[in-house]
């Protein structure tokens, strides 16, 4: 199997990788007076003011700037970057992190409460507009949002086409598990105001 290897360029007599060399390629046609709108990896509108995505950089601010999003809900342990800390609080956007361990199978184990305590805030609509994301926006993400569709009543087929449409080949049999067995029981009574569905 082969491997990705990062490129790298010169910028200003520094050696830079991609991510960074974007970072510096949307801070000069900021100055430059060109707006490029650059969505997350991955990204996507879930439901009437709901988003998924990959972890968002620099190059993402001024498209996820123009979301107006109120919350983000961050499913990694990892601290958030400074860069997206400033941007989040100049912007007055509530980050909710939910630190969900990424594993490999057979080993992973998605911590049911945690997924219950982030479908709480997905809901509540006055979290909205809000974005999920972790490091891809395949398996973590795919989970909460699994869930979601599941308390939308979802038949899991679609779930799952849609959770495989995102993880591709790194689809996970226990992610899907874990989504089919989820208990939505204690989430039912939640009005879903915000649903495509429910209009």
């Amino acid at each position: 199997m082969a491997r990705k290897q990062e490129t790298t360029r010169v910028v200003d007599g520094r050696v830079v990788g991609d991510h960074e060399a974007g970072r510096r390629r949307a801070e000069e046609e900021a100055e430059a007076g060109e707006v490029r709108f650059v969505p997350p990896l991955n990204f996507a509108m879930v439901d009437n003011g709901i988003f998924r995505s990959g972890f968002p950089d620099s190059a993402n601010f001024t498209f996820l700037k123009s979301l107006a999003l109120r919350s983000v809900i961050y499913l990694c342990p990892e601290p958030d970057p400074e860069a997206n800390n400033v941007f989040l609080r100049a912007n007055g956007i509530r980050l909710y992190q939910f630190g969900i361990e990424m594993c490999k199978e057979p080993f992973v184990n998605i911590p049911e409460e945690t997924i219950r305590e982030a479908m709480k805030i997905l809901i509540d609509v006055n979290n909205h507009p809000v974005l999920i994301h972790c490091k891809r926006g395949k398996h973590r993400t795919g989970c909460l949002v699994g869930c979601l569709r599941k308390l939308q009543k979802w038949c899991l087929s679609s779930i799952f086409d849609e959770y495989q449409r995102f993880a591709g080949a790194k689809a996970r049999v226990s992610d899907q598990r874990f989504i089919e067995l989820f208990d939505i029981s204690s989430l039912k009574n939640t009005p879903l105001t915000f649903s495509c569905s429910k209009r």
